[in-house]
């Protein structure tokens, strides 16, 4: 606690020899933020420049990478300002700030790709339906929810951790995740059953729904041709491996917060790495070479730019 000013400080004890290694975390990070930003950026200006990926399909996927963008803003700055810094603290505040914006943009990716899934189905199952179901107001009523049902839960669950008093002024990472939950003095029972209510409601349900959705996919395209099933799969299967990657990095690190496991400081700042680098990396990338019409559009400003 500082007495001055009457702020409270939470130490992020989760680096590794950030001392020793200072500049080059710093180097290998803001690389990193940069082709994040880029990437992503240039994907989502591809679909916003191209009319003929102006679909429900990529309107969804241009949302995803934004919400990537948002994701990595919310923990790059204050991560780079760490390696710099001679101490690694944050105050309560801003912790709780910063844990309410990664519980926030991690339900909506969930959320994103509960659309997705919707849309694909509704396209490869329902294709003369498609126009009617998936008007553009319908689109934009999922684009709002996918980002104002994720905002209004977490930020109920900032007001009940505002209040809690605290015993632990350390947390066991480089940035302000679940692990917040460990600094109060004694569990609150609301805060927990909030908290499962939460992920039941804003990761698991949506996660249900989607692996109900492709199975069904999967079963009716097996149910026609060869070329039925190339489709399915052609534009499925980058959605498909998003969804693995993303939720198993985010259910791993829940298990390992919500059961205390002891586990390596080294082990431990690898996973938070990828968490917050992996699918913010790899979802421009995916989606580039895996779609078509954004790959063909990608290879005409490549050769565009080479050419000038």
């Amino acid at each position: 606690m500082d007495a001055q000013y009457n702020v409270t400080y939470i130490t992020l004890d989760g680096h590794v020899e950030v001392q020793r290694y200072r500049y080059l975390y710093f180097v290998i990070m803001f690389t990193v933020y940069v082709l994040i930003i880029c990437s992503n950026s240039t994907i989502v200006c591809i679909i916003a420049l191209h009319r003929n990926l102006h679909e429900p399909m990529y309107v969804f996927i241009a949302a995803l990478l934004i919400n990537s963008v948002l994701y990595s803003t919310n923990i790059y700055p204050k991560l780079l300002i760490d390696f710099l810094s001679e101490k690694q603290i944050i105050s309560y505040q801003a912790c709780l700030f910063q844990n309410v914006m990664y519980m926030t943009f991690t339900f909506s990716e969930f959320l994103l790709l509960a659309a997705m899934a919707h849309d694909r189905y509704v396209s490869i199952c329902k294709p003369l339906q498609y126009s009617t179901i998936m008007r553009k107001r319908t689109v934009n009523v999922c684009l709002v929810l996918s980002w104002l049902l994720p905002t209004c839960e977490t930020a109920v669950g900032f007001i009940l951790y505002s209040n809690s008093k605290l015993c632990s002024f350390t947390i066991r990472g480089i940035f302000c995740n679940n692990s917040i939950y460990n600094l109060q003095c004694v569990s609150s029972s609301a805060l927990s059953v909030y908290g499962v209510f939460m992920l039941l409601n804003l990761s698991l349900l949506p996660l249900i729904f989607i692996l109900f959705t492709y199975t069904r996919i999967l079963i009716i395209s097996y149910q026609h041709g060869r070329e039925y099933r190339r489709k399915a799969a052609q534009t499925c299967f980058p959605h498909l491996l998003v969804l693995f990657n993303f939720s198993c990095l985010f259910y791993l690190d829940v298990v390992i917060i919500r059961l205390g496991l002891n586990i390596p400081k080294m082990t431990r700042l690898i996973l938070t790495l990828q968490i917050v680098s992996y699918h913010s990396v790899f979802n421009p990338i995916i989606y580039g070479l895996k779609m078509k019409e954004i790959s063909k559009s990608l290879k005409l400003l490549l050769c565009g730019i080479k050419s000038h």
